[in-house]
């Protein structure tokens, strides 16, 4: 882990082609290490959430480089590392849990931190979360609360009801979400302890049930596509 963070470190300060390309067989071994961090948050996921069982690390990471295409940010290199462990990878629009690890400067999510559910559904999928929160908004609650550690990232949310669900739900606030994400910070001591992958593993199984339910409803969204 130490390795990974210093590299990210040192290319956020100088994110350019030249320098990457300078250090790149220094990334190779990085790259390599990720791949292993991947391998086992798989296998400590699947332990309790057997949907992910069966995924490869390039099923959960991403590459290094940057889409600049239509971004005012033309640096070529993202300056964090992310892990997505889910059902069928990373492209698949199920919910998941996910490793950010960024230098402390990063302006994208504030450091390192740890992120459980469902981050920008397709339309389809996100009626039927909120199908889910009409149906079993209490079950969705207790799940919330039973991720001890882990808040809801209520930063992207309607400001009313969305279209199709009148006022007066007792869970308007969940219903409003656009993302459905628990997520909480670590500091670098803590990612950087021995037993590291362990503790990450054990904080994630605490939000299982949260994922397992939005999962639920991401399945039935895609049988009602077929």
């Amino acid at each position: 882990m130490e390795r990974i963070i210093d590299f990210m470190r040192r290319l956020d300060a100088d994110n350019d082609r030249a320098w990457f390309d300078a250090h790149r067989a220094e990334w190779q071994r990085v790259k390599g290490d990720i791949a292993r961090l991947a391998g086992r948050l798989i296998e400590g996921i699947a332990a309790f959430d057997g949907s992910v069982a069966g995924l490869r690390p390039q099923d959960c990471t991403y590459r290094i480089a940057r889409d600049t295409r239509f971004s005012k940010d033309k640096s070529p290199y993202k300056n964090w590392v992310g892990v997505f462990v889910c059902p069928g990878g990373k492209k698949s629009g199920y919910a998941g849990y996910y490793l950010h690890i960024s230098p402390a400067e990063d302006r994208l999510l504030g450091g390192h931190m740890l992120v459980a559910g469902l981050y920008c559904p397709e339309p389809t999928i996100l009626r039927s979360v909120r199908d889910e929160v009409v149906d079993c908004g209490d079950e969705l609650v207790r799940n919330i609360e039973a991720a001890r550690g882990f808040s809801l990232d209520t930063t992207n949310r309607l400001k009313r009801n969305p279209a199709g669900f009148p006022a007066g739900s007792p869970h308007e606030e969940l219903l409003r979400q656009k993302d459905f994400c628990l997520g909480r910070t670590v500091d670098e001591g803590w990612l950087l302890r021995p037993d590291a992958v362990e503790r990450i593993v054990a904080e994630f199984r605490r939000t299982q049930p949260f994922v397992g339910q939005l999962n639920r409803a991401v399945r039935y969204a895609y049988e009602e596509m077929m």
